[in-house]
């Protein structure tokens, strides 16, 4: 979709929205949204950003998923100035001039802190959105000097993109997601959080993102822990695929990708799948880092980890490409 046929959609006589889930979990899935919530999440974020009109915002996410949409919905409702670039794996090639705002998946900011040119670029945004996927440690600590504020960013599509953000750089860097103004969380009795958010979802929302709320905390700060999808259960023990990965990312140089298969005797097994052909340097790397029941039952080479077209992980494939005898 061009934003051109969004526009078109946008201002057609219909209350809602066609957007697409992001296909984490398996294949991407439509459904309708609101445009008054999403006018109503576009306002929440531009407020708490302290956005205001004729501030610019640069879209170069593509318009299929929510992200997208919603940065066009903010220029709409908030009145910003919209400068568009074609979705690209390294954005800002086009538009050289200081930003107040601008969202991006990691491999974006990663391959403009790679990049001469880009890197001062990423300096100048005054709010910098990250989200779509996982923000590891290394890419943090990249960042964590940036004269201006980024932020990671938790949401799905149902959510009507992030409901809640998290300070990865300067004094107020924090590992806990701070709700939005109106957004109100929760666990449930297996640790999955709740999302209460009316003004852009209607009635409370079950994740099945396991999370952690900060005890004492003045407000209802919280960290994910990973998705209940994505629990091994082996031999009674359960294991959280990234927590796994968060353990290993920082030392090993190669990508890999946590996942499960069917186990004879304990259930499931850890399975690791990566793209490197070096498997004994992976099998040192885990038994070094790895608590005893996490350690994998096979590390197995693949040609390439699988990816979502947003850039997650796609755990699906990944657990059938786990189960090839």
């Amino acid at each position: 979709m061009d934003l051109e046929e969004f526009l078109a959609e946008w201002h057609n006589d219909s209350p809602t929205v066609l957007v697409h889930t992001s296909g984490s979990t398996g294949k991407p899935k439509p459904m309708r949204v609101e445009k008054r919530r999403m006018e109503a999440s576009a306002r929440i974020t531009c407020d708490f950003l302290e956005l205001h009109k004729g501030d610019t915002a640069l879209l170069c996410l593509p318009l299929d998923y929510i992200a997208g949409k919603m940065m066009v919905v903010r220029a709409l409702t908030c009145g910003l100035k919209l400068i568009v670039e074609e979705p690209s794996s390294l954005p800002l090639t086009t538009y050289q001039s200081p930003l107040d705002f601008a969202a991006m998946v990691p491999l974006q900011v990663w391959n403009l802190l790679h990049h001469t040119e880009g890197r001062e670029r990423l300096k100048q945004i005054r709010h910098l959105i990250i989200g779509g996927g996982a923000i590891d440690e290394a890419l943090e600590r990249e960042l964590q000097e940036f004269p201006n504020a980024v932020w990671s960013t938790y949401g799905m599509t149902e959510t009507l993109s992030h409901i809640a953000l998290r300070r990865i750089n300067g004094s107020e860097h924090s590992d806990y997601y701070s709700p939005l103004p109106g957004v109100q969380v929760s666990l449930n009795e297996e640790n999955c959080l709740v999302i209460n958010a009316p003004a852009v979802h209607d009635g409370p929302l079950v994740t099945n993102d396991i999370a952690e709320l900060l005890p004492l905390a003045p407000r209802r700060l919280f960290r994910i822990l990973g998705r209940k999808d994505n629990v091994i259960c082996s031999g009674g023990i359960k294991i959280q695929m990234e927590e796994v990965e968060r353990l290993l990312r920082p030392h090993a140089r190669v990508p890999f990708i946590i996942t499960k298969a069917p186990d004879t005797k304990f259930g499931e097994q850890v399975v690791l799948l990566t793209e490197s052909n070096d498997i004994s340097a992976l099998q040192a790397l885990c038994l070094e880092l790895l608590p005893k029941y996490w350690q994998p039952r096979r590390i197995l080479h693949v040609d390439h980890i699988p990816v979502t077209e947003t850039g997650k992980p796609a755990r699906a494939e990944a657990e059938k490409l786990a189960r090839q005898p």
